[in-house]
């Protein structure tokens, strides 16, 4: 066991500007993204594509994400609180950002693009899924950072002290699933061309079974509480979609054609 070392989420503070550990977290996804498929368009493995079209795309992907996020924070976990105070919405310095508001955004945004260029939904779906575990990664270590979304309390060896109690380091496991397991099995896939639909499929199938899986150790948000059972969370209820979809895409990707 190790005691959490207390880090100030400020990284950088200039008056009255301050840089959070987590804002600059987000940047390394959405750059590190950018930056990893500029490089396959540069060795030919989006060929149809440009650099300037990939960052516009980059772009309005980003846009998706971070209102989204804000949007499912609030819509999905603060309901009650919003509709008290709608300006809370706006309030963006409080924190809360939601992966499920930012996958929804994420999807918004990659359809406008397909509707503005022509590109076709899917294909576009199966490029980026391969670099999203980047942001997911660097998100929870964001989270680690903030000291927030702690798991349960544990005797286990590797257990993290936090306020002098052992804790399961939940945004570690996420971490490790989400961002590194997650990332090395679609990335390498997706070096070859694959079928339509299924890098997609395996992204949706298996991080929705690695957070409902993490869920079963980690704290559930102290304002909501168990949704049912003793055990079910909202994290785990908005991820049950996913598995579903993701298996469907996986099946249907059998029929189609290598993009």
């Amino acid at each position: 066991m190790f005691t959490y070392p207390d880090i100030d989420p400020v990284l950088i503070s200039i008056g009255p500007i301050r840089i959070h550990w987590y804002g600059l977290m987000y940047l390394v996804g959405i750059i590190g993204g950018w930056w990893l498929l500029r490089r396959r368009i540069r060795i030919g493995r989006h060929a149809a594509w440009t650099e300037e079209q990939l960052l516009d795309f980059i772009v309005a992907v980003a846009l998706g994400l971070m209102i989204g996020g804000r949007l499912g924070s609030v819509l999905f976990y603060n309901f009650d609180s919003f509709l008290r105070d709608p300006l809370m919405l706006l309030r963006v310095w409080e924190g809360g950002m939601s992966f499920h508001g930012g996958l929804l955004g994420v999807l918004a945004a990659v359809w406008w693009f397909t509707r503005r260029t022509g590109h076709r939904f899917l294909p576009l779906m199966d490029m980026i899924a391969p670099v999203v575990p980047i942001g997911l990664g660097a998100g929870r270590i964001g989270n680690f950072i903030n000291a927030e979304l702690w798991g349960k309390p544990t005797d286990v060896p590797w257990a993290v002290v936090y306020q002098g109690v052992p804790r399961h380091a939940s945004q570690l496991y996420e971490f490790l699933l989400e961002g590194v397991v997650l990332f090395i099995v679609l990335y390498t896939l997706s070096r070859k061309p694959r079928p339509e639909g299924l890098i997609s499929g395996l992204f949706a199938l298996l991080y929705g079974t690695f957070r409902f899986a993490v869920e079963f150790v980690r704290l559930p948000d102290a304002h909501i509480g168990y949704l049912a059972w003793g055990w079910l969370t909202m994290g785990q209820l908005l991820s049950l979609p996913l598995i579903i979809v993701g298996i469907w895409l996986i099946l249907r990707s059998r029929n189609k054609a290598l993009t």
